[in-house]
């Protein structure tokens, strides 16, 4: 246990046995509850709440993006993963992008659009776990887009910050997102997106069974308007991050190879309990890596609150985010290069050796640990930024620091929701958000740039290949004990995802706090590590802390060689969770008070 904890500052834990729905946005975790009290499981509630938030929350993700989700079904004894991150197109290649005076793959643009994931993903979900027709889950996504939803005030701060481009080069997003030269803001519609919609709801409405409209309206969605709408806009050279105008390489024929999939999670034991992650071709095992180097230490030395807690968190991060770089990647198609080593990773030997490099001071470089035979990737280093205004992006995708910091990010969204028959659910979808890529009229919405997560070296195991998923930053986690699903949690954050749970889990689990607890609590995060956003770039031992964080520790941290970036003290973090007590069936849920949009809600 640690010392003191809080009481919560923002918000209850909340308590109930019937349902409990956490997002990032009320009229989502609003959704989903209602799907709830409509007889629906917690599968039913995530799937509408997601397709509101493609919305809702545009300037974080889209119809266009992509998605990852753990699941545990009551009785099942397992999570396994959602796949909701589509490849690259076929004609992608280190090659094709190097040709085209590039060093890195853009961060805004259509040459970094993998094919579009999200929307199969959440109706594989309906098909095989949940219990409504689709028409009735997307009523509540297609009455907000045809008589109106509320933007947020981030959507109008987001458009401002791109309207430059949208003025002089992506004239489609300037005609929807800007009214008489200025940011839409009030309320908004979106009649192409809701007809797109009903277009699919029609496509799949002869079909004899629930499942089998489901896969119509997938199919529909995967070889009709969508691909040739989007792929057609994109196909015309237009301006990309680098400053230069480039043409998409993604084609209809992307679209209609690809499906959503189902894959075991990837687990490691911690104080007991198993936390379930993705596979290492994206970034979840990260959060697994760290928990095993923290796990030989005493309760004590693992306090956020404390200096030495917060430097084993941050150093235990720095050694799983240098694998993340030197071993992580999609299994290779063409079989270049060999597995991810992923069994070597995450055995007890290695953390071992790995903690041992834990000194008393902030380590300098990237340390990626030894794997027989073989030698780490070392990904570029790079410290500066190009000036966003003159590349032609407006802002970088994800700031690494606080909004304090004044950059716009084009961030993520996060669902969880627990029912009371004990399914569990965590799904965080990001990608297509406003300043991805030009607007497409005829859908409401654009295209992802995932593919920025690649780079542009073949040695690279998370290298850009024809057909292979980028090493997402999406990172939801399921706590399961003695193989029963008990909690989902998750946040928006770009690398900082793992990084932000691991501080709630170490209060929740070792401290004893509570979620809301936890999640009020001040956190922290290193950005000593390459980043997965354009323009891909590191601190040298940089660590970004909030102010609320006791003065002890900051300037503990400093001390030990840090370079700490004290941010305001609501700034980090937008985790959200559901709870189950196997026991006694009690639900709990609790959300995110930063940014002022994500509530939970239950009984």
């Amino acid at each position: 246990m640690f010392p003191n904890p809080p009481a919560p500052l923002t918000r209850p834990d909340l308590r109930g046995s019937f349902g409990m729905c956490a997002t990032t946005h009320w009229l989502a975790s609003a959704t989903g509850q209602a799907v709830l009290e409509r007889g629906g499981n917690a599968f039913d509630a995530a799937v509408a709440a997601g397709f509101v938030l493609h919305l809702v929350e545009p300037h974080l993700n889209g119809p266009g993006g992509d998605l990852c989700g753990l699941v545990a079904v009551s009785g099942d004894g397992a999570a396994k993963v959602l796949v909701g991150q589509g490849p690259a197109p076929a004609a992608a290649s280190v090659a094709r992008y190097r040709a085209e005076g590039l060093d890195l793959v853009p961060g805004a643009g259509g040459l970094a659009a993998a094919v579009p994931g999200a929307v199969d993903a959440w109706l594989l979900l309906l098909r095989d776990h949940g219990t409504f027709e689709l028409a009735d889950v997307w009523s509540f996504v297609l009455d907000y887009a045809e008589h109106g939803y509320p933007l947020v005030d981030r959507v109008a701060a987001t458009v401002a910050s791109v309207r430059e481009l949208f003025e002089r080069h992506w004239t489609t997003s300037a005609d929807f997102w800007l009214v008489d030269g200025k940011p839409r803001s009030g309320t908004a519609t979106n009649p192409a997106y809701a007809a797109v919609l009903r277009g699919l709801l029609d496509a799949g409405a002869g079909a004899a069974t629930r499942e089998e409209r489901i896969d119509a309206v997938r199919e529909a969605w995967a070889t009709g308007v969508v691909p040739q709408a989007a792929t057609a806009l994109l196909g015309r050279p237009h301006r990309h991050s680098d400053g230069g105008d480039h043409a998409a390489v993604i084609t209809p024929a992307d679209f209609a190879v690809h499906r959503a999939t189902w894959e075991p999670a990837t687990t490691a034991t911690f104080r007991g309990w198993t936390v379930a992650k993705t596979g290492a071709w994206g970034s979840g095992p990260v959060l697994l890596q760290a928990l095993k180097v923290l796990e030989g230490y005493a309760d004590e030395e693992l306090d956020p609150q404390t200096d030495l807690g917060a430097h084993h968190l941050v150093e235990a991060l720095k050694l799983a985010l240098a694998d993340r770089d030197a071993w992580y990647g999609d299994p290779d198609p063409d079989g270049h290069q060999p597995p991810v080593p992923l069994e070597l990773l995450l055995s007890d030997a290695y953390a071992a050796d790995r903690r041992a490099l834990v000194g008393q001071e902030a380590s300098a470089e990237p340390q990626p640990g030894s794997v027989p035979g073989r030698e780490p990737y070392r990904a570029p280093l790079r410290e500066e930024s190009p000036d966003p205004a003159a590349e032609g992006v407006g802002e970088p995708t994800v700031s690494r620091a606080g909004e304090s910091s004044g950059v716009v990010r084009g961030d993520t969204c996060h669902v969880d929701v627990v029912d009371r028959w004990g399914n569990l659910v965590s799904v965080t979808p990001s990608g297509g958000w406003l300043q991805s890529s030009p607007h497409v009229p005829e859908l409401g919405f654009c295209l992802g740039t995932r593919l920025q997560m690649t780079w542009l070296d073949e040695e690279s195991p998370s290298a850009l290949r024809p057909g292979r998923r980028p090493r997402t930053t999406l990172s939801p986690t399921l706590l399961l004990r003695d193989g029963v699903g008990v909690s989902a949690l998750g946040t928006p954050g770009g690398d900082q995802q793992d990084q932000w749970q691991l501080a709630y889990l170490l209060r929740v689990l070792v401290g004893g706090w509570s979620p809301q607890q936890a999640i009020d609590a001040p956190t922290l995060h290193t950005t000593a590590m390459a980043g997965s956003f354009w323009p891909r770039t590191w601190t040298p031992r940089g660590v970004v802390a909030e102010d609320r964080l006791p003065a002890a520790v900051l300037e503990g941290l400093a001390a030990r060689g840090h370079a700490v970036d004290v941010v305001g003290g609501w700034t980090l973090g937008r985790l959200s969770s559901v709870t189950r007590d196997p026991t006694t069936g009690v639900l709990f849920a609790a959300a995110n008070p930063r940014g002022e949009q994500g509530y939970a809600v239950g009984r």
